[in-house]
């Protein structure tokens, strides 16, 4: 017999077609791969550098499990630089990736039962690890008009007896959109009012196009607040992300970190204070605009054959696009047109119930040719 909590666990979708995919280029054929969300570019210079320095002198031991000091207070610079904000580096602990702060989150406030509302669409893993907690993901259906965003009222209309708190996630994985302005402080009054917790998932800040990057933090000195070096930084193969917490939980949270997982790797640490560097910095705003640039082209481009598009990403490398027009089982449609057309991207079933069988998710996290390639190619199959 295996736990029950099994039960509520869905297989990742996009993995059965990432699987798919090199399965297929194992037998010879070109893929285009839009399913994974994961940058194209290498790991800044600099970092990689940093990384080789410590792998020459053998210094790789266990680090405290909050994460070496000076990358807390690197971390701490970081959102004085771009927020104004002073957080204290004794608030930021570094993680095994942001899944494992996102992982450390739940499993402080998520008691059994508990309910976490979250928005449907959003990233599966999120609900998963309420689960595993015990909890109740309660997921929210918004649409376009929102922006496939929570507002603030919507959260107050949801709230139930059992509700524990909110996770929204801005830029947000699938959809690449942001809160509208001023949504976020609107929200963090609405749960600090119900007496919740507010858990921000900032992964993807930084990627933002047409407006800054916002922190929960700049709002509220309760909320949790999860980043990583995957996505602004290129780090996705590191596995190294951070959580800012009150600073009343940091203590918990060590004893969880230490008991889940020791440390997080000081390999990747050392490497990643890198990224505070002038000369990253300048690196990761190159890549930014680049990746504005691949996705002005990819949303006119889709639309131009048929997907439907409402709301533009400001954010990430994602588009959700409706399929409806072409099929109204996107995860068949996903794996027809990979058969077909060597082009790979994710159902929308991956990341709600929500009208999820009639939208995909598209990353450019690839090139401009292999973007352009991919447009041919499905233009030719749908069209």
């Amino acid at each position: 017999m295996i736990a029950s909590r099994l039960a509520h666990i869905e297989p990742f979708h996009v993995m059965e077609i990432a699987t798919h995919a090199r399965a297929l280029e194992a037998a010879g054929r070109d893929v285009i791969h839009m399913e994974i969300g994961e940058p194209d570019f290498p790991s800044p210079a600099p970092v990689v550098a940093a990384a080789q320095a410590l792998l020459s002198s053998g210094q790789i031991y266990y680090t405290s499990a909050l994460g070496i000091r000076p990358l807390r207070e690197a971390i701490s610079g970081h959102y004085r630089r771009v927020h104004g904000l002073d957080i204290a580096p004794e608030r930021i602990i570094v993680t095994a990736g942001g899944s494992a702060a996102l992982l450390l989150t739940c499993a402080l406030l998520v008691d059994h039962e508990d309910e976490i509302l979250l928005t449907d669409p959003s990233y599966p893993c999120n609900r998963h690890f309420v689960r595993l907690m015990g909890g109740v993901p309660r997921t929210v259906p918004v649409g376009p008009e929102m922006r496939y965003q929570f507002s603030a009222s919507q959260i107050d209309r949801a709230w139930g007896p059992r509700t524990r708190g909110v996770l929204v996630a801005s830029p947000s994985n699938p959809t690449g959109t942001s809160l509208p302005e001023g949504e976020l402080a609107r929200i963090v009054d609405c749960v600090a009012a119900r007496k919740g917790v507010l858990i921000s998932d900032e992964t993807y800040a930084g990627l933002n196009y047409g407006r800054p990057p916002e922190t929960a933090l700049k709002h509220s000195h309760d909320a949790f607040a999860i980043s990583s070096f995957s996505k602004y930084w290129n780090m996705t193969g590191w596995r190294l992300g951070w959580l800012v917490a009150p600073e009343r939980h940091v203590r918990d949270l060590e004893k969880l970190a230490q008991n889940l997982y020791i440390s997080p790797a000081a390999l990747s640490q050392h490497a990643a204070l890198a990224c505070f560097s002038e000369e990253a910095y300048v690196i990761a705003e190159q890549r930014r605009r680049e990746f504005e640039r691949r996705r002005n082209y990819f949303v006119a481009a889709l639309r131009g054959i048929g997907f439907e598009i409402p709301v533009v990403p400001d954010g990430g490398f994602f588009v959700y696009a409706d399929v409806s027009r072409f099929a109204r089982d996107s995860e068949a449609f996903a794996t027809e047109i990979l058969d077909r057309t060597g082009v790979a991207f994710a159902p929308g079933v991956d990341f709600g119930n929500a009208r999820a069988k009639e939208h995909v998710r598209m990353a450019y996290a690839v090139n401009l040719d292999k973007l352009q390639e991919g447009v041919r190619r499905l233009a030719a199959a749908l069209t």
